[in-house]
This record gives C-alpha cells, structure tokens and sequence, in this order.
C-alpha cells in the first residue's frame, strides 16, 4: 500500500498550491504591514502567563482522562499555580470538546488566582478569548430541556456562590447533584449524562470568562497559530501570509472586533455583546515567528506600542518565555498518559493488542 502511496505523490508533485507568483504581495502588505524596531519597556511590573493541556487512553468501555493548567507569575521571581484532574468517561463522540471545556476551565481559575493572589499588571493567555466567544457553546450536544427550563438567575447565583468558594476543580458536579438537576442515568444513558456535563462546564466556562473579562485592562491573548483572514482576504490565513512575506521585526495596524451579533448569550449577552477586542500581528524578532495578539478593550496606538515592548521584555526567541515554559511544563504526554494508568494500577484491554500478534 505504502508503494502506491509513493506514486502518487511523485505524480502529484505540486499539487499543493501557494500563492500565485504573480500577486503583489508589496501592495497587500504597504498599508497592512509596518516594519519596525521594538524596544523592551523599562517600567516595572509584575506580569503572568499560563496554559492548560489534556490526553487520554481509550479502552473498550470508557477512557481514562488527565487535564491539567498551569500559570506562572514573574515579579522578580518564578512562582507557580497549578491544578489537575484525572477522570473516567464513557466512549462518547463529544469527548475532545468535553475535555477540552474541562482544561479552559482550569486555566481559567488558575489566572484568576494569579491576578487576584498576586495582583499581576497583566496576563498573557496561549490562545484566543475572542474564539472562545465566539465558539463558546457545544457543538456535540444539545441543551437538556430540564437545564434549558432552569437556566435562570438562580442558577446562575449558585455558580457564583460555589465558584467564590472553589478556586480549583470542576464545580458543575456538586451544582448538578445538589440542585437535581437531572436524574442518574441507567446503565445505557451514559452518553445523555456526559452531554448533561458538556453543558453544565460550558456554563461554567463562561461565567469565568466573564469574571476573568473585569481584569480586561490586564489581559493578553497571544496566538502562534490563527484561521483569520481578515487583514488580507486571502484564502490562507493572515498570520501564514505575513510569516511568509515578511522577516523583520514590526506589526500590522490595528483592527477592531466584536463578538459575532449571531452568537447570542442566554445570560451575560449585554456584557459580551458590548466588548471591544483590539487585534494586530506582531513579530519581535527578526527572523521569528508572528504572532497575533488580541487585547479584550478597545486600546489606542499608544496603549498598543506599550504593551508590545511589555510582551517583549521576558521574550525569548521572539516568544514570550512565560507562555513557552507553561505550555511545556502543562503539556500531558502520552508517556505521562502510561506513567498515570501504571500508579493508578489501571490494567483494561483496548481491543488493539492483538494487532501486535
């Protein structure tokens, strides 16, 4: 299989299309594009980044999950938050989305408690806030009708009261077995219970976003990685245009964005309705990859130039060292994955060891 594999990629050869070499690319990027030395800011200030991660083991009944998050604050020093979770669930075809509301979850309570223990100036989050807006409800499950008929202000009040009590883990379990919000399941309603928590995490998910939203002034979202295409309607992203016809140093100018008018929030809508996110690109370091930054408020020129030398004081290799250094020590490898089943004495068949035969 692998021999005819090979012949059709010599007789494909090219088919991968770039930009056409005829485009005028120095008219897209004159008015879009500016190159630019970036100094380091000399003010003093305490700033923080932070990262989650998630992996699993699937087995033939259920799967064996870790998630975990991390921040890291620098005020002179290192110092660290953390917090972490290993679960069992069900084989449903939601799972990444699930895990992947538990992680935004537990980075989310990680920075609150840096910007609240530690009073950072600010905090540099991997990732895109807007695009969790934007995308902030599940997409593999629809809503139960006995949450959608209890999705009120109390509900909402329960949240708060336990989220202030809980800075760390999932508090949507205890609200879902307290409030009975929905009977256990029998022994084949697994997947309707698993869709349940996909809700209820979304829910929580947002509220702490929005809690997170009053520290807008100190918040950074930095992206290595983007599908926008906003800046030069091309059919490959904007940040793969400017990494490839642009090597200095220098940013892009400036665009302003809402949340999408057609994403409609069942509570908090006039708070994420009336935010303003300002968006540019930016490359620290000649040579180096560019990155989009978005800042949750609408900020001036002025306010940008100054938290691009802010970003660029602990940067290494044109990426600042805080996100790198959370990401890798957040990261949940597979041979974690093994090192986890193996403590926890967890010995199940997956069905694929005959495959070894």
């Amino acid at each position: 299989m692998l021999n005819s594999l090979y012949e059709k990629a010599i007789a494909k050869r090219g088919f991968f299309h770039d930009i056409d070499s005829d485009t005028d690319v120095e008219s897209q990027l004159e008015y879009n594009w500016f190159n630019r030395f970036i100094d380091e800011s000399n003010d003093d200030f305490t700033i923080a980044a932070g990262d989650g991660s998630f992996n699993k083991k699937k087995f033939l009944t259920s799967n064996f999950c870790a998630v975990g998050a991390e921040s890291i604050i620098y005020d002179g020093e290192i110092k660290k938050i953390d917090d972490s979770d290993i679960f069992d669930i069900p084989n449903v075809s939601f799972l990444d989305e699930l895990l992947g509301n538990y992680m935004a979850i537990y980075e989310l309570k990680c920075a609150l408690r840096a910007l609240k223990e530690y009073n950072v100036d600010y905090y540099m989050f991997d990732g895109s806030i807007l695009g969790d807006l934007q995308n902030a409800y599940p997409r593999g499950a629809s809503l139960p009708p006995k949450l959608r008929d209890n999705l009120d202000d109390a509900l909402l009040n329960e949240f708060e009261r336990r989220l202030n009590l809980r800075k760390f883990g999932l508090v949507f379990p205890e609200i879902r077995d307290s409030l009975k919000l929905m009977e256990l399941p029998k022994s084949d309603d697994f997947n309707k219970m698993e869709e349940f928590n996909l809700q209820l995490a979304s829910i929580e998910k947002i509220i702490l976003l929005r809690e997170i939203l009053n520290y807008r002034k100190k918040i950074i979202s930095i992206s290595k990685t983007s599908s926008d295409n906003e800046l030069f309607h091309w059919n490959i992203p904007d940040i793969a245009f400017l990494d490839k016809f642009t090597k200095k140093q220098g940013m892009s100018i400036i665009k302003y964005r809402k949340v999408f008018s057609k994403a409609a929030f069942p509570f908090y809508n006039d708070f994420f309705k009336e935010l303003t996110f300002t968006v540019f690109y930016v490359r620290l370091q000649d040579n180096k990859n560019v990155l989009k930054v978005e800042l949750p408020y609408k900020a001036s020129k002025e306010d940008v130039f100054r938290i691009i030398e802010k970003i660029n004081v602990l940067s290494v290799q044109g990426y600042p060292y805080l996100l790198n250094k959370a990401h890798n020590d957040v990261v949940i490898t597979d041979r974690n994955i093994k090192e986890l089943l193996k403590i926890a004495k967890i010995y199940e068949t997956t069905n694929r060891e005959v495959m070894s035969w």
